[in-house]
């Protein structure tokens, strides 16, 4: 007889469909909306384009953005170097039953978001695609997208890690006033790690949710002969990443080219320019420092110029989504800070009261990130909202930011935009994934919710 997690785990799979459109869709029907509401509060049509199209608006974040983009780029070059797919061999491999497989694949989806989201993106696809080929030569019987979806699990736990958008874009003043504005980042001030990812709040939740993830998906997996309609993994094994296959340099140039000097030259430059800052910042991460140290250890790893930028260059496709919408957020978040829809929304939070705002800041992020599936853009549309309404109600800024943080990974689990890399790579589609992973999100945000209720 199946445990009770397995039955939930089996019906949330087979009744669960794909129930959000593409991201695409919904941040172009979003800016409608909030277009609409902009006139509605009585901006002229002429003033609303202007707010959405002007430097204000669509272009106010193309430096984020490329933030984001170099991340994303870099994780995915890092999680695809010959010694991290070694280590994912080996401990799937020593796996001793599906169930301690599953576990391990959310154990390593989970740990590799809190050292990088684009880590964790491409890190956990290939992890539960190993463990799918070792399902497979083994002969265990096992639903593979339950695999996939333990693969994803991380993204729930991303922003409370040292990749988090919102807290690292909230420790200088010159980020703050990007997102912002100078008035109400001014009455802010900069939001240290140590209030928030280092934070007894962060620990707990993030803590906890390295626990739980992997122990809830090992008990949502049936046991053998559980599960009538389990669907086996590919039959293609990936147990290698895909690196070119360099061709015998040629002429002088082309030995020039193809020298290792170049890659320790520019390995030793990307190592001098991270001391100096973590030096001259007092050890303070921000987007600009953790992507150099990507850089340098991905340069490592690689160990060659040729394999690493064939790992970019697979990177780089999954920036599509990022560059085209992240424009549309700060259209957005343009259009509701000139027309004050930003200040009376921001009004209505206040009403939950000091003790439950923080809460009810989860529970909007939640919604709202299912259209605006970013952290970063999401910070940017929400954070001025959030931030007026904790200075209105002498709320630490600090925990509503984490607030925020938690409730945009929490409907990761829902929204399959950070999904498509896994997709891509394990060839599952989003709606069979998305039963599991809506247990994880309800069983991850009641902790979530009782740690805010405790911490702040």
């Amino acid at each position: 007889m199946a445990g009770p997690l397995v039955r939930i785990g089996l019906v949330a799979r087979r009744g669960f469909a794909r129930i959000v459109p593409d991201p695409l869709v919904i941040a172009i029907v979003l800016t409608a909306i909030v277009a609409l509401a902009a006139v509605a509060a009585g901006r002229s049509p002429v003033d609303v384009v202007a707010d959405w199209g002007g430097g204000s608006g669509l272009w106010a974040l193309l430096k984020f953005t490329m933030q984001m983009c170099t991340m994303l780029v870099l994780g995915s070059a890092l999680a695809a170097t010959p010694i991290v797919m070694r280590a994912i061999v080996a401990v799937a491999g020593a796996a001793p039953t599906p169930r301690t497989l599953v576990g391990l694949c959310a154990a390593a989806s989970i740990g590799l978001a809190l050292v990088n989201w684009s880590l964790c993106i491409v890190g956990g696809a290939l992890f539960a695609r190993v463990a799918g080929t070792v399902v497979r030569r083994r002969g265990w019987t096992l639903h593979y997208p339950i695999l996939c979806a333990a693969g994803y699990s991380g993204m729930m736990a991303w922003h409370g890690g040292l990749s988090g958008s919102a807290p690292l874009k909230s420790t200088t003043a010159a980020d703050m006033i990007e997102v912002l504005g100078e008035s109400l980042a001014a009455r802010a001030g900069v939001v240290p790690l140590s209030d928030s990812l280092f934070s007894t709040l962060n620990l707990c939740v993030s803590g906890g949710l390295l626990l739980v993830g992997p122990l809830l998906f090992m008990a949502m997996t049936p046991r053998q002969g559980e599960d009538e309609h389990a669907t086996p993994p590919p039959e293609a094994p990936l147990d290698e990443a895909p690196t070119p296959t360099p061709t015998q340099p040629g002429s002088a140039i082309e030995r020039f080219e193809r020298s290792r000097v170049h890659l320790w030259i520019l390995m030793a430059g990307t190592a001098a320019a991270l001391v100096t800052l973590l030096v001259r910042s007092g050890g303070r991460l921000d987007f600009n420092t953790v992507n150099l140290a990507l850089w340098c250890v991905a340069l490592a790893g690689h160990g060659h110029l040729d394999r690493f930028v064939a790992a970019c260059d697979s990177g780089v496709r999954g920036c599509t989504g990022i560059i085209v919408q992240f424009p549309l957020y700060a259209g957005i978040m343009g259009m509701m800070a000139a027309s004050g829809l930003s200040a009376g929304v921001s009004k209505l939070f206040v009403q939950a009261g000091e003790a439950g705002f923080t809460t009810v800041a989860f529970l909007a992020a939640g919604l709202l990130n299912l259209v605006v599936p970013s952290g970063g853009g999401q910070w940017a549309v929400q954070g001025p909202i959030l931030v007026e309404g904790a200075l209105e109600l002498g709320v630490d800024v600090s925990h509503v930011l984490m607030a925020m943080a938690y409730g945009d990974q929490w409907t990761n689990m829902l929204q399959p935009f950070w999904a498509l890399p896994l997709l891509a790579i394990t060839g599952v589609r989003a709606r069979d994934i998305v039963g599991y992973t809506s247990v994880w999100m309800v069983v991850g945000g009641a902790w979530v919710v009782v740690n805010l209720w405790v911490w702040t």
